[in-house]
């Protein structure tokens, strides 16, 4: 595809020189064919950021479960299940009571208490959208004992277990309590947990290395691993993210056995692995992921709905995703802002974004509007497989339509940086960018961060938006499954009209494997632990 060369002329030279000798990934090649201890793993983006709860990117999650565990933790049928605690919720519904498994330790050697899980959630529930909303109605949070985490609310909450077991955006990572006292606004500067991996911040390069070593004094659970929950039993001694963001210098090192996994395999790239019988390709998970618009709701223009709406019109749900996938079979067209084919699933109003480009319509907007040419600044990722044409299919259709775009190139972890950037764009602030989501993570309005209208408190965009902060209370309370049906129906509605984010469809991405590699947990964030590894 030719955004697709585009992207990758700066790295040609990279490219021709492994595929005339690999001499440049020589120190890799030895430890991932020899080594049978150590996973060198590309993963779909460098580490930069390392409090996986100041933000929702994907890679600073990961890294959070490398080296974090958490209190409780979705299993594969969606269901919480006890991690670090099991619970008892009083009859009322008011009182829930954790309780602290044994052998939890810290990296450092310091037990897991109960104070730690009070400083941490404290300062989660600040950032997270589901957890703001289950600390408006929080009584108290107290730990009366090394062991035991009393959670008091002034009324039921019943999706509580759901929020805090969430497996992404944001998860409640637990953190020893000096370090959760850090204010939700600034990031930690201390990175020790009680996870399954060290975190080792000696060989840490941001942005092209990191590596986890084992944690020897980790307890697992005695249960089956499944998705986030169960036991996580590490059988190798270290695991290495190095950074390959040009795609074909990537599957090269994989091909060649110089790496072990790549997340991330770009579709028109496929038949390169296919074709090797020591690679396996699979779907990592059969939900996917959808791909989004994410206007600035603090300047001009995005800050006029009009505006807002006039985007959406100009774009076209069909001509993103087959430039993003090429192969229709790995991606679906879908305005439900909660997944096509989860329960809440529902595409209402969304004709505008599904029914292709309708430009004269966007360039009546604008008219309507009174656009005065103010200049969009558009953060475009060159690094990330999945994030590479999305800004470029959607300035050519904002041009199209009226808008004047300023495309500003950066990689991903400097979008990831400069989003959370309230300035107005003559101070380095922004107006667009495009971003993906697992569908787990956007699947019901407590866990998609999106829908959240608390304006400076909500993710980045920061939307006022009342009327959705009560559609969202309204969720809360439904009494039955129906109920809340209804209520998703609505807010699907209100953010198509609004245009809190403009959702442009559904999409699969393969990931790619040695076959020396074995047991990867299916489950829509990768994780390391239970993965075996052979000798070549």
């Amino acid at each position: 595809m030719l955004t697709l060369r585009s992207a990758l002329k700066e790295t040609r030279g990279l490219a021709a020189a492994l595929l005339t000798g690999t001499a440049l990934l020589a120190p890799v090649a030895l430890s991932a064919q020899e080594d049978t201890s150590t996973i060198t793993a590309v993963m779909h983006s460098g580490l930069r950021v390392l409090d996986p709860v100041i933000t929702t990117a994907h890679i600073t999650r990961d890294h959070g479960y490398m080296i974090y565990d958490v209190l409780t933790a979705v299993d594969a049928d969606f269901a919480p299940q006890p991690q670090m605690a099991s619970w008892e919720i009083s009859e009322d519904g008011l009182t829930y009571t954790f309780t602290l498994r044994d052998g939890l330790m810290f990296h450092d050697g310091a037990p897991v208490t109960g104070a730690d899980v009070v400083a941490s959630l404290s300062r989660w529930g600040k950032r997270d959208s589901g957890g703001q909303l289950i600390f408006d109605v929080t009584a108290s949070l107290e730990s009366p004992d090394e062991k035991t985490i009393v959670w008091t609310l002034t009324e039921p909450f019943a999706p509580l277990l759901d929020v805090i077991s969430k497996q992404s955006a944001v998860p409640p990572f637990i953190m020893p309590a000096r370090v959760a006292a850090t204010s939700s606004d600034e990031t930690i500067t201390e990175y020790v947990g009680s996870g399954p991996f060290v975190f080792n911040e000696a060989e840490y390069e941001p942005g092209v290395n990191v590596t986890y070593d084992k944690f020897d004094g980790y307890v697992p659970r005695d249960e089956p691993a499944s998705w986030m929950a169960g036991g996580k039993v590490v059988t190798v001694d270290k695991v290495v993210w190095t950074t390959m963001p040009d795609a074909l210098t990537a599957i090269n090192a994989l091909s060649a056995g110089e790496i072990d996994y790549l997340e991330q395999v770009q579709i028109d790239l496929l038949p390169i692995l296919q074709s090797n019988p020591d690679v396996t390709v699979e779907k990592r998970d059969e939900l996917g992921y959808v791909t989004i618009g994410r206007p600035n709701f603090l300047h001009p223009p995005f800050d006029n709905k009009l505006i807002r709406q006039a985007a959406m019109a100009a774009l076209d749900q069909e001509s993103m995703l087959a430039t993003m996938q090429g192969d229709p079979a790995y991606y679906n067209v879908c305005g439900a802002i909660f997944g096509c084919s989860t329960p809440l699933g529902d595409e209402s109003g969304s004709e505008l974004v599904t029914g292709g480009a309708n430009i004269e319509k966007a360039k009546a907007l604008l008219e309507e509007a009174g656009y005065d040419g103010t200049p969009i600044v558009l953060m475009a990722p060159t690094d990330v497989t999945s994030l590479i044409n999305q800004p470029v299919v959607a300035a050519q259709a904002l041009r199209e339509a009226g808008f004047e775009v300023d495309m500003q190139s950066m990689d991903w972890q400097s979008v990831v940086q400069r989003r959370a950037q309230q300035s107005p764009v003559s101070e380095g602030g922004w107006n667009m960018f495009f971003t993906n989501w697992m569908v787990p993570e956007v699947s019901d309005p407590l866990i998609n961060v999106m829908v959240n209208g608390r304006g400076d408190d909500a993710w980045f965009g920061w939307p006022t938006d009342p009327e959705i902060e009560e559609l969202r209370a309204d969720f809360v309370a439904a009494k039955d499954a129906a109920t809340q049906k209804e209520v998703a129906v609505k807010i699907q509605e209100h953010v198509m009209d609004n245009v809190n984010y403009i959702m442009m469809g559904e999409y699969l991405i393969p990931q790619a494997r040695r076959n020396t590699l074995q047991n990867m947990i299916p489950s829509p964030v990768p994780v390391f632990w239970n993965v075996t590894k052979a000798a070549e």
